[in-house]
This record gives C-alpha cells, sequence and structure tokens, in this order.
C-alpha cells in the first residue's frame, strides 16, 4: 500500500516522494474540518480516493495538549486507526503562525502519516482574527519559517496549501517561495483570499497551469471539480499532477469513479448510468458510511455524522422535509450515545424506502426523460435518489456562469455547498455556534478553499482564539 512504508525509507523529495511513496495520486480528498474524519476517508478511498488530507489541525494547540482530548478528537493515536494501513496514504494539515509549535505538534503525528501539510489558504474572518491561512500570505518571511523548519527538522515531507493572487506574476512568485523554503507538494487553489461566499466565482485554471509551470515540485489543482468527466479537463487544462476535490467529494464520494460501462445490465432507474461519473444512489452511500462510522474503534464526531447526511441526501431532503426535519432535531444525550445512530439509520432507512419508491415509480423513462439540464449552468440534474453536487441557483450564479462560457469546463464548484447553509443551519442548531466567538448567521457565513466547510465555520471558531495573534 502505498505511504505505508515511508517511514522505513529515506526521506524522499518532490517527484520521488510523489511516485515512491505517494504512490503518483491522481485523485485527493481535501482537508475539510470535521468532514474528512477517518470514517470518510475509508468512504472515499472504496470509491477511488487515492490520497487524502485530514481535517485541519490547531497546532498550538495539538502541541501544548492542554486540552486532554484535543488530540484524541482531532488525530486518535492511541486507537492505530488513524495513520494505520487502511488510512495510507495520509497527508496531516496543520494550521499555524508560530514555527516552534508546528513543529513540536508535525513530531507527534510524522510516525502516521506520509506528510505534513500547512494551511495557507483559508479566507475566514475567524482566520483573519486568529492570524493564519490566508491571512499569513503577506508575511512571506514568517511562512518561509513555517515550511523550512519542518523541511529541515521532520522525518517526513512538508506540503503546502495557498491560494492565489490578483495576478499572475504575484501567484507565481510566492509559489516559488514556498518551494525555496521546502515545500514538496503544492496544492494550488485557483480563487483568491477575496473570492468566497456569494463572490466566489471559478477558480482560475489559468493560474494554476502558470503556478506548474514555474516549479519543479508535484502540483495538485484545486477547484471546479463538480463532475468525474471534470477531471480530465483540469489536467489538461492545468498540467496539474492531480486534482483536489472537497464539495464535490462531500456530495458525491465516488467523484473519483467513471460511469459504469453502457452495457452493464445492471442499469436501471434506481442505478442510473450518467456519463459524468458514477452517481449511486445517496441512501446506500449513507448507510455504508454509517456501517464504517459504527466499525471503527476511533469516535467520530455527531456533527461530522450529520453534515455528511445532510450533504450526501440534500437532494431528497429538499423534497422529504419530515425527514429533513428530523435530522435536523437529532441530539446526543449523556447515557444516550446508542440512541443518536438508530436515529441517524431510522431516518436513512426511511430515505431509502421513499427513493426505492420513486425510482420504482420512474421505470420506463430513459436516461434522456430522467436527466434533464439546468438551464443557466447547463449541468446535469440527476433524479433525486442519486448522489450529485448541488449548485447555486441561477439568481446567484449569474457571475459564474458568464464566465463559465470563457472557460472550456462544466466543472463550476463555485455553484457548491453555499445556498444549502439555509438548509443545514436551520435544521442543524447544535453545530457549536454557541461555541465561538462569536454566533455567525448563515447569511454571514462564507466560504472557504475547504478548510473548513461553510456549515463547519462555527466549530472552527474555536481554533482561533488559541493560535497566537498578530505581532506589531
Amino acid at each position: 500500500m502505498p505511504g505505508i512504508d515511508a517511514q522505513k525509507r529515506k526521506k524522499l523529495s518532490g517527484y520521488d516522494f510523489y511516485r515512491e511513496v505517494l504512490g503518483s495520486p491522481k485523485y485527493v480528498v481535501a482537508p475539510m474540518v470535521d468532514q474528512s474524519e477517518l470514517a470518510w476517508r475509508r468512504l472515499s478511498r472504496r470509491y477511488g480516493a487515492q490520497l487524502v488530507y485530514t481535517p485541519m489541525i490547531n497546532a498550538k494547540m495539538f502541541a501544548d495538549g492542554i486540552r486532554t482530548k484535543y488530540r484524541q478528537v482531532n488525530f486518535d493515536i492511541e486507537n492505530g486507526e488513524e495513520g494505520g494501513p487502511e488510512d495510507r496514504p495520509l497527508i496531516v494539515q496543520f494550521a499555524a503562525n508560530d514555527p516552534e509549535k508546528l513543529l513540536i505538534a508535525a513530531k507527534l503525528v510524522q510516525p502516521h502519516c506520509d506528510a505534513v501539510d500547512i494551511n495557507l489558504g483559508c479566507p475566514q474572518d475567524i482566520a483573519r482574527r486568529g492570524h493564519y491561512g490566508s491571512y499569513l500570505q503577506e508575511e512571506w518571511d514568517l511562512i518561509y519559517k513555517l515550511i523550512n523548519i519542518l523541511h529541515r527538522e521532520l522525518d517526513v515531507p512538508v506540503t503546502a496549501k495557498f491560494r492565489v493572487f490578483p495576478t499572475v506574476e504575484k501567484t507565481v512568485e510566492y509559489a516559488k517561495m514556498l518551494e525555496s523554503a521546502g515545500a514538496q507538494i503544492l496544492t494550488c487553489h485557483g480563487r483568491t483570499r477575496d473570492q468566497r461566499g456569494s463572490k466566489t466565482g471559478l477558480a482560475d485554471w489559468d493560474k494554476i497551469r502558470a503556478v506548474k509551470q514555474a516549479v519543479s515540485v508535484p502540483v495538485f489543482a484545486n477547484g471546479n471539480i463538480l463532475f468525474y468527466s471534470d477531471i480530465e479537463k483540469c489536467l489538461e487544462a492545468t498540467g496539474a499532477d492531480a486534482i483536489m476535490s472537497a464539495e464535490g467529494n462531500l456530495y458525491n464520494p465516488a467523484v473519483f469513479s467513471p460511469p459504469p460501462s453502457q452495457s452493464d445490465s445492471s442499469s436501471s432507474t434506481w442505478n442510473l448510468i450518467s456519463p459524468t461519473g458514477l452517481h449511486p444512489p445517496h441512501t446506500e452511500l449513507a448507510m455504508e458510511y454509517l456501517i464504517i462510522v459504527k466499525q471503527q474503534k476511533t469516535a467520530t464526531s455527531l456533527s461530522a455524522v450529520k453534515g455528511h447526511l445532510f450533504k450526501l441526501m440534500r437532494p431528497a431532503l429538499v423534497r422529504e422535509t419530515d425527514l429533513r426535519d428530523q435530522l435536523g432535531r437529532v441530539r446526543s444525550e449523556k447515557g444516550k450515545e446508542n440512541d443518536v445512530w438508530e436515529k441517524y439509520e431510522g431516518i436513512v432507512n426511511a430515505m431509502h424506502e421513499r427513493m426505492l419508491r420513486d425510482a420504482k415509480a420512474a421505470e420506463g423513462q430513459t436516461s434522456e426523460q430522467l436527466i434533464k439540464i439546468d438551464p443557466a449552468t447547463g449541468l446535469e440534474i440527476l433524479p433525486h435518489w442519486l448522489a450529485q453536487p448541488y449548485f447555486r441557483p441561477a439568481a446567484v450564479m449569474k457571475e459564474a456562469t458568464e464566465k463559465a462560457d470563457e472557460i472550456s469546463t462544466k466543472a463550476v464548484e463555485a455553484l457548491v455547498a453555499h445556498s444549502h447553509e439555509e438548509l443545514e443551519h436551520q435544521q442543524e442548531p447544535s453545530c457549536g455556534i454557541e461555541d465561538s466567538e462569536e454566533s455567525i448567521s448563515p447569511s454571514k457565513r462564507t466560504l472557504s478553499d475547504r478548510t473548513p466547510e461553510p456549515d463547519e465555520l462555527a466549530k472552527k471558531a474555536k481554533l482561533d482564539s488559541d493560535l497566537i495573534p498578530a505581532t506589531s
């Protein structure tokens, strides 16, 4: 298995590391707060993911170990599953602004991963207040130190995930600096720090291509991946070595899987074949995910499970509002934790029966009749029992759809994961908003570069006060 023997080899760099340790992955799952946890990583690997990242971890809190459960919750070394044989290759991501604290945290996880990644892309206001992510973009000396100390002191490589600048020239200069500091893989998210929320827009593949051409280390492209059919378009347009998916993976963990053969005799309205890729029934994916959660020793947070179920079953939850409301009301009571899993399973099973009913009612219809085309975006809308990406209504997406005509791709990641905020947060009041420094309403919650998801923002706010503030 790629990655698992990394600690037995000498420390490799660049393409040697990419090929010999990671196994030349093309399909990468992004770091996602409270969403790229172990159970989800396992599910994603079953459907084609070749490399996965952990959720972002606060380096200072992990290094200090003041909160005894923080390490266990964020990277459970004790149980031996995270970073174990079934969880490799694996890259652990940290948010940091203190090189020494970052090094301490990274040394704790290096025996259990193949590389350590530094988050240089989060554009949220909490990242600004906490002084990390994309809000380090102007402090090149600090960024250099963060990368270089890991490059010099770790037994595994260091990588970096970043956002582009408004100009190609500044973006390329920045990427070269990251490489010179010691980053062995660069993940380039083709959006600027200001491209978030309603201003998200399309990722700029031209800037990613410029970065790829300017550096000598592998480059992962992040942005504009909705369907499997978008992957080759992105690789061809950017020249990148791999693509990283976030929202596309959350709504359909089979986003890395090609469509079944048209001659597949199992094709039916339930398992409809689409040229855009593999789109399994979402209730089957949800059931599979819950089985993984229950069978592994490593605990999965209830908020992560609820978030995944909302996203997976979103096409049906907008119709089956009673089940949507039930899912939103699920709570954990002390001493009755097992009851929560029964509630989740009950909701998924009820949805499964309804989806089977609807698929049966649609028997006899052709693929052309069942698969609709959104008039504003030109993107496929699949039957509501199938896993599929979610994109914004046309009124919200005017800018993005105009730009889409200029870019030869249907991949509009800008469409993803914004409008669903109101649905999920109105039905999911236990997401931890009450624990953050301020109550962030859905209308204020905006899209990050995948650290974190909008509906994970309140949880991530807890990191803010523990990161060292900017120095004058």
